[in-house]
């Protein structure tokens, strides 16, 4: 049985009832798969994930953490043999995606300082309170923040980051200061629960409550390491005046819960800073250089500006001279610079999206380029079969309700997106200005009209390309 019909089979053992919706989540920066299934009103999010000790972890901790009446998702149903799980669904709102939208507004500052309270105030109840007897036997790979876990750290990114993106180093210096890092962060108290990805996007936003997301990776850990994580976070761009403000925040709160000397948490607090960035530029470069998917690239320019701020202010009694080159050179880089937002976010590529008419012949290609995709939409059940849709097309709600009900669309456009993402992102990054994407059916009027749409409005959204939408047949009316 595969992963659709076993998720479709936990849904309906929990719910006692078939699902009849089952749409993929937008992929993360992880390898688990994410799917909303619905029914009469019931949602939940399943998960495949094909790692069982990773799963063991979530599990075991989402157990302990409910236990403890924390804002974590509840769990539904499990059956680790098939590598799932079912959970509650805590919708769509981010901590990423809430700033950005109040980036809009007058006072956003004021707002988001406020939002990052309500948030830091929950994470000393994960770290203290949750710790007191937490059962760390499911932690995975590494049950504490230890001298390997922090190597590990560090070599990935030696050998994703710094490797990829051609920065010189000499190998016996910069190991030398690996392990001086590391015998300093190992002399931090480290007694508490380290959630280890306690970053904007793992944080849910569900009735003006924060909920908290992907911890599967937790183990005994400092202090410092979580609150650097959110603060530090580099798509999040918050002022390093509003960071100052919510760490004081976030000291007077664990101060109400625990003992804690100021001058000996900020002595370490910058280290884990740093051990943190490099951590995830070592993702970046992993999922950007190797993997060659681009928008993880824009998440290091601002990453190198908070490396420039902590340089500037470093003021502890560390010294790593080898590697403070490296990041120096980093910080020079013009081969890095290329990366940012403007080349990124405000291309000069221009993607033309089609829909047309087999009958009449699939659309021709007037840039020049002659490349891009050609998708055909006839394996998807169609409504212009049908009398009450005949004079309607892909843009009316009830043809795209039935679209949604009565077909796989959803799926055959998740997966057109992964494929079209992957060569925009290419282009935005050679500087190729033209891509045409076409979506064929039968008539042009009710399948292709929408995944025509549905990507047009994918690509602005996450791109911000000039987008060139038409209908063939549509615009002849």
């Amino acid at each position: 049985m595969n992963k659709e019909n076993l998720l479709k089979e936990l849904f309906k053992e929990y719910y006692k009832s078939a699902a009849k919706n089952y749409d993929p989540l937008p992929p993360s920066g992880s390898y688990r798969e994410y799917y909303r299934i619905k029914n009469n009103g019931t949602s939940a999010i399943g998960v495949y994930n094909n790692d069982r000790k990773e799963n063991e972890a979530f599990i075991s901790f989402t157990k302990q953490f409910l236990s403890k009446k924390l804002n974590v998702p509840d769990l539904y149903k499990e059956d680790l043999d098939s590598n799932i799980y079912l959970l509650e669904d805590l919708g769509d709102e981010t901590l990423f995606s809430k700033i950005v939208s109040l980036r809009k507004e007058e006072d956003h500052e004021d707002k988001i300082v406020e939002l990052y309270k309500t948030v830091l105030t929950e994470l000393p109840k994960f770290q203290i309170d949750a710790a007191k007897d937490f059962d760390y036997s499911h932690c995975y790979p590494r049950k504490e923040f230890d001298r390997q876990s922090m190597l590990w750290d560090l070599s990935y990114f030696k050998y994703y980051f710094l490797k990829l993106a051609k920065i010189s180093f000499n190998e016996q210096l910069i190991e030398d200061d690996f392990h001086t890092f590391a015998d300093f962060l190992l002399s931090a108290d480290s007694k508490y629960f380290l959630y280890r990805d306690f970053q904007s996007r793992n944080v849910m936003l569900k009735d003006d409550k924060p909920y908290f997301i992907d911890y599967q990776g937790g183990r005994k850990g400092p202090l410092q390491y979580d609150v650097a994580s959110l603060l530090f976070d580099a798509k999040a761009e918050l002022t390093f005046d509003m960071r100052s403000e919510l760490l004081d925040f976030y000291i007077a709160i664990i101060k109400e819960k625990h003992k804690l000397e100021k001058y000996a948490f900020i002595e370490y607090y910058k280290p884990f800073i740093l051990v943190r960035i490099l951590q995830a530029m070592g993702a970046y470069g992993f999922r950007g250089f190797y993997e060659r998917k681009a928008h993880f690239l824009k998440s290091i320019p601002p990453a190198l500006k908070n490396m420039e701020w902590l340089l500037n202010n470093w003021d502890t009694s560390l010294k790593l001279p080898h590697l403070f080159k490296c990041l120096e050179q980093m910080i020079g880089s013009t081969e890095l610079s290329k990366y940012s937002y403007p080349l990124l976010n405000e291309s000069n590529l221009n993607v033309t999206v089609r829909s047309f008419s087999y009958k009449k012949g699939i659309p021709a290609d007037n840039s020049g380029n002659g490349g891009g995709f050609v998708f055909d939409c006839r394996s998807i059940h169609n409504p212009g079969r049908y009398e009450q849709y005949k004079n309607q097309t892909g843009k009316d709600k009830d043809v795209i309700d039935f679209l949604k009900k009565e077909s796989d669309i959803d799926k055959f456009l998740e997966n057109a997106f992964n494929l079209v993402d992957t060569s925009v992102e290419n282009y935005i990054t050679r500087g190729f200005t033209n891509l045409m994407v076409s979506f064929g059916c039968t008539g042009g009027q009710h399948r292709s009209v929408y995944c025509a749409e549905e990507m047009a409005k994918h690509l602005h959204d996450k791109y911000k390309v000039k987008v060139d939408l038409s209908h063939s047949e549509l615009d002849k009316a």
